[in-house]
């Protein structure tokens, strides 16, 4: 993934998931093109396993899985990263550090991608977001709190 680009943004919403309303669940799948720099968004109520199944993709294992979640009266996004573990490309150390390279321009691609939300919900902004590192190794899978969406520093 590269710099923030809108115009590289792909997003596409799936039925019966909406722009303008929210609902439970809401579920964003996020790939990339390493050749292109595109970004494909696609929000939708179960995540798009479409999306995540090439050959290329399998084997990579660089998606970006996020849902929102109910936490009491407040909503936190979750945000799920897969570090290692199964068949993917790369040591846990070096994917644990690519993923927290990218993560600002990951959550930068999902606001973006989903403004129209966070126009009409702005109080969206004070979520906190979590990510989940997934790995077999249990230094790197862990869950992290990256404050509120409001403060997060592209």
């Amino acid at each position: 993934m590269a710099d923030f680009n809108p115009n590289k943004i792909h997003v596409a919403y799936k039925s019966p998931v909406e722009e303008k309303r929210f609902a439970l669940p809401r579920k964003y799948t996020l790939t990339h093109s390493d050749s292109t720099g595109d970004l494909f968004l696609t929000i939708s109520q179960e995540y798009d396993h479409k999306q995540i199944s090439s050959l290329y993709t399998r084997f990579m294992r660089d998606e970006v899985l996020a849902e929102w979640q109910q936490k009491n009266q407040y909503y936190e996004l979750h945000l799920f990263v897969h570090v290692s573990g199964g068949f993917n490309f790369g040591w846990a150390g070096l994917r644990d550090k690519i993923f927290r390279q990218h993560l600002p321009l990951v959550f930068q691609t999902i606001v973006y991608g989903d403004k129209t939300l966070f126009e009409e919900f702005p109080e969206f902004n004070d979520s906190q977001i979590l990510v989940h590192f997934q790995s077999k190794n249990k230094k790197y899978n862990k869950i992290e709190n990256f404050g509120k969406i409001k403060d997060i520093h592209y």
